[in-house]
């Protein structure tokens, strides 16, 4: 099995495949858009994200939003 592992941010991919902490598969695009687009110039060649400098993906704002909009259909 083919493991990488980003040496800035510790991302895993297995075989091509990014997976979060909890194992749950991910996305590059969303990993680019939480924590490789908010890294300093000095690091970001080091970076071994395959979606690195790309638009998309899901970030912070977004998270938060989704995550508004949830509690606000709970009643919450």
């Amino acid at each position: 099995m083919n493991c990488n592992i980003c040496p800035i941010c510790e991302a895993t991919w297995y075989e091509s495949q990014l997976y979060w902490r909890t194992g749950k598969p991910g996305k590059n695009e969303d990993l680019n858009a939480l924590v490789c687009r908010q890294l300093p110039e000095a690091k970001a060649p080091n970076c071994i994200n395959p979606a690195k400098g790309t638009e998309g993906g899901i970030g912070w704002a977004e998270r938060a939003f989704m995550m508004e909009m949830d509690l606000r259909e709970k009643g919450l």
